[in-house]
C-alpha cells in the first residue's frame, strides 16, 4: 500500500503497508535497513506488514516531548488503536526490539507473539561493565565490523544518495542518540518489568555479534518468560539481514 502517515496527538507517523493477512509490526533497527530487506519481502508475501519510522527518523515528526525509547513505545502502542489492529505479531530488531520490549511490559491486548531481534534496553553488569558496545566513541570501521560478519555488506554508498537520502540518514543517527545517549542504551527499569511478557517470545542472535553477545541475549531471553532463544551462524549483529533464509524459517515456524 506504500507509505502514508498517521496522526497521533501532536505526531505525525511515517507508515508503510505491504501485503495481506495477519497483521506483523516490523520494527527496524537504527540504521533502518529492514524495509529494503530479502525479509521484509518475504514477509509481505504472507502477512500484513506495517513498518512504521519512529518520532525523529524517516519523515516522522519528533515534538520536543519526545526524547526516549520508553515515549516511543506509547506512541506505537496508541497507533495500534488507531489502525484498530488487533493479534499482532511484532518483529523488533535491535533498537526496534528494545522498543518493542517496551511496549509488551506495558499492553500486550492486542498482541500475539513477539519477536526480538538482538534488542538493546536492558543492562546486567555494574557502572565498569560494558554490555553494550559504544557505538559512539568506537570509529565507524570498527562499528561496522561489530556489526556485520563481513562488513561490506552494511556498506551504503553514500555518493549515490539524494541530499533527501542523506538527511534522513543523518536526521535517523541524530534521534537514535537523543533516544539512547541516556543512559547509555538501556531503560534501568526494564529489566524488571519483563516478567510481564505473556505472549509467546522468541529472541534471535547472530553468533558473532559484537555489539550486544550472545550471553547478553541468552540473559535477556531468561528475563521474559518462556522465552525461546534461537542462535544463528554465519551471523553478527543483524542475523535477519546477514541470514535472511535461516531467520525466515524460523521465524515463520514460529509465527505459524
Amino acid at each position: 500500500m506504500g507509505a502514508d502517515f498517521v496522526r497521533i496527538g501532536d505526531v505525525q507517523l511515517e507508515v508503510e503497508r505491504r501485503g495481506t493477512g495477519r497483521t506483523v509490526l516490523l520494527l527496524p533497527g537504527e540504521d533502518v535497513l529492514e524495509p529494503d530487506s530479502e525479509a521484509a519481502a518475504a514477509l509481505a508475501r504472507s502477512f500484513d506488514v506495517v513498518i512504521p519510522s519512529p518520532p525523529g527518523f524517516g519523515r516522522s515528526s519528533r515534538p520536543d516531548w519526545i526524547d526516549s525509547v520508553d515515549d516511543v513505545s506509547y506512541l506505537y502502542l496508541s497507533l495500534l488503536e488507531r489502525l484498530d489492529l488487533r493479534d499482532v505479531c511484532i518483529i523488533g530488531c535491535s533498537l526496534g526490539g528494545w522498543i518493542a520490549a517496551e511496549m509488551a511490559t506495558k499492553d500486550q491486548s492486542r498482541l500475539a507473539k513477539l519477536v526480538l531481534v538482538a534488542p538493546y534496553g536492558v543492562k546486567f553488569g555494574g557502572a565498569a561493565k560494558r554490555d553494550i558496545a559504544d557505538m559512539w566513541t568506537l570509529s565507524p570501521r570498527t562499528v561496522m565490523e561489530l556489526k556485520w560478519c563481513d562488513p561490506a555488506t552494511g556498506q551504503r554508498d553514500i555518493a549515490t544518495m539524494s541530499d533527501e537520502q542523506l538527511a534522513i540518514i543523518a536526521r535517523n543517527l541524530e534521534s537514535f542518540a537523543r533516544f539512547c545517549w541516556e543512559p547509555y542504551m538501556h531503560n534501568p527499569k526494564l529489566r524488571h518489568r519483563l516478567e510481564r511478557i505473556a505472549v509467546p517470545t522468541l529472541l534471535v542472535w547472530g553468533e558473532k555479534d559484537g555489539i550486544v553477545s550472545s550471553d547478553y541475549g541468552r540473559s535477556y531471553a531468561n528475563l521474559i518468560p518462556r522465552a525461546e532463544f534461537e542462535l544463528i551462524a554465519g551471523a553478527a549483529h543483524y542475523p535477519h539481514l546477514e541470514q535472511p533464509g535461516h531467520f525466515m524459517r524460523r521465524v515463520g515456524a514460529f509465527l505459524r
